[in-house]
């Protein structure tokens, strides 16, 4: 059933302890917005928590819970800490401001409001919050991209969370920017979707691959790179250069091109430790899991040859957050099978 045009408006919640100013905004707003009304800090945060609003106008000086207080206490919650906070008060001088801004306020309105002004702020904090949805699902379906390769090889989705966090971190221990890691964070999950391209019988195969069988098997890359195809998209050119490069090796002993030390594409030499790394310590269908320090040493003893040794330095050196996000996305033991029994 379609939403009516009234579910379908991003959702505002105002909060002002004085009738007045919520019937004020809500004249300027209700004409574009779906609006929530709270009177204190308790409701706003109540609200909050139940309808998710997209964005929060909330005036500073209330009685009891403050506005200061109620922001507060809204990003301490995992659940409304999202939510962008614009205080809509008569309190403007600086001081005021930086606290607010200190809570986790994204904006100041100052009283008595003008429409013009509120209707532009509301319009551009949406605007923003839009973005960072769309980020936040365009990192969720290559995950699920990802996730599918995974499964055709009976790997779990939390590998690929797993190893896009351990290049992320890595990248910035490289000295990687912020917002270009994040990329990487984004494009790392589609390294392997090339092996949906491969036949189950030689991806499944739970002997040693012939050589025959060795030369499909290592198609993937090229396979990977044509799934992800050209694109100007900065995302999608690192994403086809990680699923073309990720099995290169340090030395040239890698596949397919043969590519060797730094003519491998930086993005993929990170993505090689990342995903070796988590490849050797986590449970596979074909052996059990390796310790961190047998892993480790898998990547001294390699670098150099199969990794970039500075990577594998770098690695070393960031291997408490590695081990938190090891931690943190860890895999769920799988029961074990219950007894069998004698019929009755």
């Amino acid at each position: 059933m379609p939403h009516s045009d009234l579910e379908a408006r991003p959702a505002v919640l105002i909060v002002d302890d004085e009738p007045t100013n919520l019937q004020v905004l809500r004249e300027i707003l209700q004409g574009d917005y779906r609006l929530f009304f709270a009177r204190d800090g308790h409701k706003a945060i109540e609200l909050a928590n139940n309808e998710q609003p997209q964005l929060i106008l909330m005036d500073v000086m209330m009685p009891g819970m403050t506005g200061h207080d109620t922001c507060k206490a809204l990003k301490q919650n995992p659940t409304t800490s999202h939510i962008p906070v614009i205080f809509v008060t008569a309190l403007t001088d600086v001081d005021d401001e930086a606290r607010g801004f200190e809570v986790g306020a994204v904006d100041y309105i100052a009283k008595p409001v003008s429409p013009a002004i509120v209707k532009a702020r509301v319009r551009n904090h949406l605007s923003l919050v839009r973005i960072d949805e769309l980020r936040e699902s365009r990192l969720q379906i290559i995950q699920r991209l990802g996730l599918a390769a995974e499964y055709k090889d009976n790997e779990t989705g939390l590998h690929v969370i797993r190893m896009s966090h351990y290049s992320k971190t890595l990248a910035l221990a490289a000295g990687w920017s912020a917002a270009s890691a994040e990329e990487l964070l984004t494009a790392a999950p589609m390294h392997d979707i090339g092996k949906i391209g491969i036949p189950d019988q030689i991806l499944l195969k739970p002997g040693p691959l012939t050589p025959e069988e060795w030369v499909v098997m290592k198609r993937h890359p090229v396979i990977g790179a044509e799934i992800i195809g050209e694109h100007s998209s900065s995302l999608l050119k690192m994403a086809r250069q990680i699923a073309m490069c990720h099995h290169e090796k340090w030395d040239g002993s890698g596949y397919p091109a043969g590519l060797k030390a730094e003519g491998i594409p930086i993005e993929a030499r990170i993505v090689t430790v990342a995903d070796v790394f988590d490849a050797l310590t986590t449970e596979r269908p074909y052996k059990k899991a390796w310790t961190v320090e047998a892993a480790l040493d898998v990547l001294h003893k390699d670098a150099g040859k199969h990794f970039d040794p500075k990577l594998v330095e770098l690695f070393m050196s960031v291997l408490p957050r590695i081990l938190e996000i090891k931690e943190r996305w860890a895999e769920t033991p799988k029961p074990a099978p219950e007894p069998a029994t004698d019929p009755i």
